[in-house]
């Protein structure tokens, strides 16, 4: 994996299927503090589109950080709220 090694905590979900990614994801994030980072690698396809849109209606800053062949990273950030 390439994670970037700023990241507040990494996290790889390959081969997870939707919903179990998306709940581990928003798991990960509550122990994480404002303005702190999650770096997550998720499948391509289904986890891509269903986890990025849920984050960023519940108030995520998410980020394409790494396309690969099969899978995505993302940088996921805590808002200040």
């Amino acid at each position: 994996m390439d994670f970037d090694s700023a990241a507040s905590k990494q996290l790889s979900l390959k081969g997870v299927s939707c919903p179990i990614n998306y709940v581990r994801i928003c798991l990960a994030l509550e122990t994480l503090e404002s303005n702190e980072t999650l770096q997550v690698e998720i499948d391509k396809g289904e986890p891509e589109s269903m986890v990025i849109p849920g984050l960023k209606e519940k108030g995520y800053v998410v980020e394409v950080f790494q396309k690969k062949a099969s899978s995505i990273i993302l940088k996921i950030t805590c808002s200040d709220e």
